[in-house]
């Protein structure tokens, strides 16, 4: 019990001290693996699709995402990130994508990375007026992925020049 209140404060002050700095997390960034159970067999899963996916190896990510989510459903960011994956694999997968988008924002609506890739999957779609909602809804949590969607959207063609993967990843 001691040492788990002391994991406990240390994650919390890291925490503090991140967001009182100004930085936000990327939702797409590595998490923190915890010990033990089928958290750390997800989170762990989950890591590893990060890279696959970084490296543009979208069909190895899903396999790993897939695995994270067999040990924990309820990890937004691998719905966010499965969605992706697929839909970097072509069209066919578009509702699947969706329903994963869909998943990770039922689980964390503030998750901003699953508003821009729905977005940008709802203009590959066609469906401007969703696409056109996820925007409203980007524009109160991150900015300056509201104004890629935005770009995006104006140009219909659903792709930006990372094709949805944040920069600092391309």
């Amino acid at each position: 019990m001691g040492r788990a209140l002391v994991v406990v404060g240390v994650v919390l002050a890291i925490g503090l001290a991140f967001f009182a700095t100004g930085a936000r997390a990327i939702e797409s960034d590595p998490l923190p693996v915890p010990e033990g159970g089928a958290r750390q067999r997800a989170v762990t899963a989950y890591n590893d699709g990060v890279k696959l996916m970084v490296e543009k190896r979208y069909a190895a990510a899903q396999q790993k995402f897939e695995e994270a989510l067999a040990a924990d459903e309820r990890l937004a960011e691998a719905h966010n990130n499965l969605a992706f994956s697929l839909r970097m694999q072509g069209a066919h997968n578009r509702e699947r994508a969706l329903r994963h988008y869909d998943r990770a924002l039922e689980l964390k609506p503030d998750l901003a990375q699953a508003y821009m890739y729905r977005g940008v999957l709802f203009t590959q779609m066609g469906d401007m007026a969703r696409a056109r909602a996820d925007h409203v809804k980007l524009l109160k949590l991150d900015r300056q992925l509201a104004a890629r969607l935005e770009g995006i959207i104006a140009g219909g063609g659903g792709r930006d020049e990372y094709d949805g993967l944040t920069p600092q990843y391309d």
